[in-house]
């Protein structure tokens, strides 16, 4: 956390050591030049060191040669942790993400184990999902509320999601990048073999399967997931992509605030060892304004944002109006707009009313020739 004040501090002693080794040396202040270079983009200190008599005892003989300290390079180089970018690209996942994923992949399903919080978090998520996606139908059969529904769980990684989505009576596709993870998921669900015809599982990335799934479901499900892509933008308009017209988005994540990273990195991973080390990355959370406006840029209009509660003592989930660390997020699918046709189409019809007018009303036949007219210039010069 405090890595850039330790670098900066050790550089700092390291040339104070230097210095003070150097005005400690009975020297002839002419046999010692220490001059300052400022290339374009660096700062250097270089040190012209001729032979000496390094001390009383015992006698050095260096030959002159130079030493550089590049050092303002280096030093700007390190941001503290909320200042340093990410690198974005057109793939939403992260490979360094992915490692972290590989190497617990078989604890999924371990309910005391390091995703404990996720599978009590399921008291909180699947009620907040399933009673939205009630609302935007007028029946559901009893014991089967999301029957007919098809849901897209991103980032499901063990299916800790998937499987209670599935027993609703929804049909569900958990994608994950981590193929380990999915090995883990598909071996629970084989257990039940209801889970196994309602839900598949596939080893891949959201952009991915766009192409394939273009307005396919009727929600996407993206539970602690958008704190682990590094192309947020890329990201939501794959989802709005696979939705179909009024679809839900469903997410939970969490805010970027200095108590997220107090209490969500430094106490969950680094004190009390609830989350695994290098698990979240703070610089890659967001805050629901900002989630809000991408969201709203791409299409989607916000529903609901609701703040979430942890408690590490009781191991349980509880809502809040304070968004300030964890929260959930429901926003829907704009209906497709009309297109408004071109202009040159427009004329025309307007022109060919006014002529079928023309028979009746002499008046306007000035008018429609000049339409025509207007129209058939336009036509040109588009061609």
């Amino acid at each position: 956390m405090w890595g850039g004040s330790k670098l900066s501090s050790s550089g700092s002693r390291f040339l104070g050591a230097l210095r003070s080794g150097f005005q400690s040396t009975q020297v002839d202040s002419s046999r010692l030049t220490t001059s300052a270079v400022y290339p374009k983009n660096q700062l250097s200190w270089i040190l012209q060191i001729k032979p000496w008599v390094f001390n009383e005892n015992r006698i050095m003989w260096f030959k002159s040669y130079s030493i550089t300290f590049a050092c303002l390079n280096w030093m700007k180089s390190y941001r503290l942790p909320w200042t340093r970018p990410y690198s974005t690209s057109r793939t939403t996942v992260d490979r360094n993400e992915v490692k972290t994923f590989l190497a617990l992949a078989h604890r999924w399903w371990d309910e005391q184990g390091v995703y404990a919080p996720l599978h009590s978090m399921n008291d909180l998520r699947v009620p907040f999902i399933r009673d939205n996606l009630l609302r935007t139908v007028a029946t559901h059969q009893p014991g089967k509320p999301l029957s007919g529904m098809k849901i897209l769980d991103v980032g499901c990684g063990g299916g800790l999601l998937t499987e209670p989505l599935g027993r609703l009576g929804a049909s569900v596709i958990g994608i994950d990048p981590v193929d380990e993870n999915i090995k883990t998921a598909q071996h629970h669900k084989s257990f039940d073999p209801v889970l196994d015809k309602r839900i598949e599982y596939r080893t891949c990335s959201l952009e991915e399967i766009v192409k394939d799934t273009v307005e396919t479901f009727d929600a996407v499900v993206a539970s602690e997931v958008v704190e682990h892509v590094i192309d947020l933008e890329t990201f939501i308009q794959c989802c709005f992509q696979v939705l179909k017209p009024d679809g839900s988005l469903f997410i939970t994540t969490i805010n970027k605030t200095q108590l997220s990273y107090a209490l969500g990195i430094v106490f969950s991973e680094q004190i009390a060892g609830i989350v695994p080390k290098g698990t979240h990355t703070w610089e890659k959370f967001v805050s629901p304004e900002k989630l809000e406006s991408i969201l709203e840029s791409n299409g989607l209009s916000v529903q609901t944002v609701v703040g979430m509660l942890y408690n590490p003592f009781s191991g349980y989930w509880h809502w809040s109006e304070n968004t300030s660390l964890n929260y959930a997020a429901h926003a829907l699918k704009s209906s497709l707009q009309e297109q408004p046709a071109p202009a040159e189409f427009a004329l025309k019809g307007e022109a060919e009313e006014l002529q079928a007018e023309a028979s009746t009303n002499s008046g306007t036949h000035t008018r429609v020739s000049m339409l025509l007219l207007t129209w058939k210039t336009q036509c040109c010069c588009c061609c």
